[in-house]
């Protein structure tokens, strides 16, 4: 019972941060609309990559070092904020572009593979995410929690993150959203663009 409960703290945690807005929220917004709900999804796998990179590094003891060098820290922080103002700053610079509704692709201009790592790079080089899984493995989990409870968490983690952002995938590719989008197609790529350099720049003044 014990374990049972602390798998349900950490999943519940968990999936409430996931739902929070933040970068993974608005680059799956932003691949879903400008190209389809398929690299909508394979963003939302990439993210779940991403987690599993945060959860492999806070067992192996090292988000304890990365959290304590400035060095490491600040780096992975710029990079991070860098990385979300470059895609920040093509989505506001992009050209609109016809919608055909009928079709579930709407360009080809990223593959799959492509989003994947669009999805995984935006998880894995936000310091806010590496802070999080941080305190949830050292005010949460004990590190006497045997290996099976930690594998059980991880995966419930990892699947929450791939679900979570498939529906957001999902709604926002809905016809009626998507007509939307295509007759205000600029404003929104201005709009989630803005966003997205917004979150680079509050990421790049985090302060540990």
């Amino acid at each position: 019972m014990e374990h049972l409960a602390l798998i349900g703290t950490v999943a519940g945690i968990h999936l409430l941060a996931a739902i929070s807005p933040g970068p993974d929220f608005i680059m799956c917004v932003r691949n879903s609309l400008a190209y389809s709900r398929k690299i909508g999804i394979w963003t939302a796998v990439g993210f779940g990559a991403g987690i599993t990179v945060h959860i492999f590094y806070c067992l192996a003891g090292l988000a304890l070092i990365i959290s304590q060098s400035v060095l490491i820290f600040n780096f992975i922080k710029f990079v991070g904020a860098g990385y979300l103002i470059y895609i920040g700053l093509k989505s506001f610079f992009s050209k609109s572009s016809k919608i055909e509704l009928g079709e579930q692709q709407k360009k080809e201009d990223i593959t799959s593979w492509s989003a994947i790592k669009i999805g995984f790079l935006t998880n894995v080089l936000n310091p806010k995410a590496t802070l999080f899984f941080l305190s949830l493995f050292t005010l949460v989990i004990s590190p006497s929690t045997p290996a099976m409870v930690l594998g059980i968490m991880s995966a419930i983690m990892i699947v929450n993150t791939v679900i979570w952002f498939s529906l957001v995938a999902i709604f926002m590719t809905q016809n009626k959203i998507r007509s939307i989008f295509e007759k205000f197609q600029n404003v929104f790529n201005k709009t989630l663009g803005g966003l997205l350099v917004i979150l680079g720049v509050k990421v790049a003044l985090i302060e540990k």
